[in-house]
């Protein structure tokens, strides 16, 4: 268990991808996404394991749900500085979760 305080310290926002290009250096396929969360945080970049359902031209205008204060990471050649989230299907692809009807770009998960 933990408490709603523990909760709100991960802090997850609503973007709307910009761009996705293939990934294929990747070890594993994936998709490079550029992901504007509007505001003070602005584009961020990261690397998504998301091929089985998704090309990267059906992304762009999308909007995801993703972690935004996590550290940078790097993945191959690419910065990952965030963390888009998804949950897995019946086989165990990703499926990504994002708003159900537009949003605001930035709007925090609560």
């Amino acid at each position: 268990m933990i408490t709603y305080d523990q909760f709100e310290a991960v802090d997850i926002r609503v973007g709307t991808i910009t761009r996705a290009e293939p990934f294929p250096e990747a070890r594993k396929p994936a998709i490079k996404l550029w992901v504007d969360f509007g505001g003070d945080i602005g584009e961020k970049r990261s690397s998504a394991q998301i091929t089985a359902h998704y090309t990267p031209e059906e992304l762009v205008g999308r909007q995801v749900l993703a972690v935004v204060n996590f550290p940078p990471r790097q993945i191959g050649k690419v910065m990952s500085e965030v963390l888009v989230l998804g949950v897995p299907d019946a086989a165990g692809e990703v499926v990504l979760i994002g708003p159900s009807l537009p949003v605001p770009d930035g709007g925090k998960l609560f």
